[in-house]
């Protein structure tokens, strides 16, 4: 395996190439916004990474499908908080506090990893029994005096001539003796399909597919809205199918339970399209014990993140410490977590929804 380092120097408002490996290519480019950006391209399509803004995927499409939430956002902009740069494809959500801050929070919306500015990022060339890949890679040390201090190394990995890719993020616990709080969830922000079919493995009653009747601060609930909510939570099969005139603004969050897994213990999720395609997501329920759904089909944004795997739910610090979400990095010790994300063309999907029926 060969690594390139990367210096914000090489990045320009034109696009030029940096590496290629086998059929796979990875360019450097500058938004007008100032924003360094890398697209990660093999013969499917391409990834468009920022590797000195949280390590965020800002876009994906591959098989001549954008994957990407609708958003106001034109380019990404170099800002503190995910909120003033909400339009891209996936980004790291925590990792000290994750969530929509409750009333005595004082944290930002899903905490500080989604925008923070890498210290160091690369690119690494290399192959295995699963063929060429280009893996982007990063550091970023967080350092709070009296507070934590943590190490957080993310990456994307993108493969020779598939639309799936992993994104990952590894996280130590720097503190010579004391642990640490740890939220994370991998933001996974997928494009709204009308009429798109969820596929899950766990079927959609009020106990498996459980319908949030809190309402968070951010949401201006109006009765036709919350008649939707109340309707969900009794039978949320009508969460199934994904169609705006359903109700899908302001929002809906679902939390599921007791994903069924494979023997390695990984699930499964698809958004199969009307056109016989999906959007896909696979990961591992024990770095991953809870996943939850945010679908939104506003004026300006639209969005069905249909699998968030996380380790605790979006309702800020208080609330996940006291329902024991918030889960204890000891000092010294490294967490892990891998999601494969990505696109399935019409055989593809259903050989996995095959799978999934098992």
């Amino acid at each position: 395996m060969t690594t390139f380092h990367l210096s914000r120097a090489a990045f320009d408002e034109v696009e030029r190439p940096a590496v290629e490996h086998g059929s796979l290519k990875a360019g450097l480019f500058r938004y007008p916004t100032g924003v360094e950006a890398i697209r990660l391209e093999n013969a499917r399509g391409a990834l468009i990474v920022l590797p000195y803004l949280g390590q965020m995927i800002w876009r994906a499409a591959f098989d001549g499908v954008d994957l990407t939430m609708k958003s106001i956002f034109k380019a990404p902009r170099r800002v503190p908080t995910i909120g003033e740069t909400y339009g891209s494809f996936a980004f790291h959500s925590g990792l000290l506090r994750n969530g929509v801050p409750g009333p005595t929070d004082d944290h930002p919306s899903h905490g500080e990893m989604p925008c923070a500015a890498m210290d160091w990022a690369g690119i690494k060339a290399g192959s295995d029994e699963r063929g060429d890949y280009l893996r982007i890679v990063g550091t970023y040390e967080y350092a709070m005096g009296f507070g934590s201090h943590y190490l957080a190394r993310p990456s994307v990995t993108l493969r020779a001539g598939s639309a799936r890719f992993d994104m990952a993020m590894e996280v130590k616990n720097l503190s010579a003796g004391d642990p640490m709080d740890l939220m994370y969830m991998c933001h996974v922000n997928y494009a709204f399909s009308e009429g798109a079919e969820i596929l899950q493995q766990a079927p959609f009653t009020p106990d498996r597919t459980v319908t949030r009747t809190a309402v968070p601060a951010h949401v201006r609930p109006n009765p036709a809205y919350l008649a939707r909510v109340a309707a969900l939570a009794n039978d949320p099969a009508g969460s199934r199918f994904v169609r705006r005139a359903d109700g899908y603004d302001p929002e809906q969050v679902f939390y599921l339970r007791g994903l069924g897994t494979d023997a390695a213990g990984d699930t499964r999720l698809l958004m199969r399209r009307p056109e016989g395609d999906a959007f896909f997501a696979r990961y591992n329920t024990t770095d991953f014990p809870k996943t939850v759904r945010w679908i939104l089909a506003g004026h300006d944004q639209q969005v069905a993140a249909f699998a968030l795997p996380s380790t605790c739910e979006p309702e800020g610090y208080t609330a996940e410490k006291r329902k024991g979400n918030v889960r204890s990095l000891q000092a010294g010790e490294t967490a892990r977590f891998t999601v494969e994300l990505g696109h399935l063309d019409a055989e593809e999907c259903r050989r996995e929804s095959e799978r999934m029926a098992g």
